[in-house]
């Protein structure tokens, strides 16, 4: 059992280490709304993966043959999130930029559920540790083996996240405003070309 918790850390810190957009909002949510808010949003992106995790083990392979037919039409999703999520960011950010700085308002519980949605949304999660299970056998106990996989998982995921939300929320406490509003500039503006990679991709792909 240690052997698949293990495996399950291994897998839980290979999928959210990696910077994406998730990564770069839970950032941003701890510069503008302090470490609370980061913590809740990193939360909400822990019980996601949470949720992959714990489907990739009940049923990987259904599950991997059920996205495959669609994966054209979950990635034209990912971008219309991406691209909505980015644009509304870039937006407020330039709308708050040169004005006086003002705390933003929100309940734990929304940023919570809101994350969990937008976590939700990549398919690719899934998909990961579908074929990690498939691909390295690395749940091939009973209950027990699969538990610890998913805790595994769940907690690394959650120890990443916490630390973003603690990067975060050190820049709201120690940089200036104008150094937050250009970090949430910079950091919609990379969700938005996010986006537009996967859309070139999609393209090319189709071409």
């Amino acid at each position: 059992m240690p052997e698949q918790f293990l495996a399950g850390a291994l897998a839980g810190y290979a999928i959210a280490v990696p910077v994406g957009a998730i990564a770069i909002l839970i950032i941003d949510a701890g510069m503008r709304r302090g470490f609370r808010q980061a913590v809740a949003a990193g939360s909400g992106a822990a019980t996601a993966d949470l949720l992959y995790a714990s489907l990739a083990v009940l049923a990987g392979a259904a599950v991997a043959a059920l996205l495959a037919p669609i994966q054209v039409w979950l990635r034209i999703a990912a971008v219309v999130a991406l691209l909505a999520i980015g644009a509304r960011g870039l937006l407020g950010s330039l709308r708050a930029a040169g004005a006086a700085p003002a705390r933003i308002a929100g309940s734990v519980r929304g940023t919570y559920l809101r994350f969990l949605g937008l976590t939700i949304l990549n398919p690719a999660t899934i998909v990961y540790f579908s074929a990690l299970i498939l691909g390295l056998g690395t749940v091939g106990g009973g209950a027990a083996d699969a538990l610890a996989f998913v805790a595994g998982a769940f907690l690394a995921s959650l120890s990443w996240q916490t630390l973003l939300a603690a990067i975060g929320a050190f820049g709201h406490r120690r940089l200036p405003a104008r150094a937050q509003e250009a970090f949430s500039i910079v950091g919609n503006l990379t969700i938005v070309v996010m986006a537009v990679g996967i859309a070139i991709g999609l393209v090319r792909a189709g071409g």
